[in-house]
């Protein structure tokens, strides 16, 4: 049953991901800065002069890891939960979008979520998937989670994690 019920929230957020590339609501922050909750776009966060910290932060990443996450660009998708207003998502996501470039992984594989300050989404999604903290990237193939990543994970080098679990049979 937890299965069905999983697999059916994951189809309904790559649904509306393939429907449009930007549901989301726009929030202000308290220091004017804007939070974005829905489905949003790189291209929203690449364009929007709000987030400067996103082409500051895309020069950070080294390459390493590329070659063996790219080995599942065709079999895996990811569900990737972030707060703009989020430090760490402010540092990790655009390292994020450098290796999964390197990688030669698409954009369409990826459903980028923002989520509010009490890591809500728009539908609930960020609720039925048990995210916790940000950034929460889900590694999937066939409908089903292989594993999460969290914020900076275990070892706090988020791509070579990423890669291990694309590795998982």
């Amino acid at each position: 049953m937890r299965t069905s019920v999983f697999l059916f929230i994951v189809g309904i957020a790559f649904h509306i991901t393939g429907m449009a590339q930007g549901q989301f609501e726009v929030f202000k922050h308290n220091d004017g800065g804007k939070i974005l909750k829905g489905i949003i776009s790189r291209d929203i966060l690449a364009s929007d002069t709000s987030f400067k910290w996103y082409a500051n932060n895309l020069k950070t990443y080294s390459g390493s890891y590329a070659a063996s996450f790219g080995k599942h660009k065709d079999s895996i998708q990811l569900l990737i939960f972030l707060g703009t207003w989020c430090e760490d998502s402010q540092l990790i996501i655009p390292k994020l979008f450098r290796f999964f470039d390197a990688a030669g992984f698409s954009n369409d594989r990826i459903t980028l979520i923002g989520v509010d300050r009490n890591k809500k989404s728009i539908s609930h999604v960020s609720d039925a998937l048990n995210v916790i903290n940000v950034p929460t990237v889900i590694v999937m193939k066939e409908g089903k989670e292989l594993g999460r990543e969290v914020e900076y994970g275990q070892y706090g080098v988020v791509e070579k994690e990423l890669a291990e679990i694309a590795d998982k049979k």
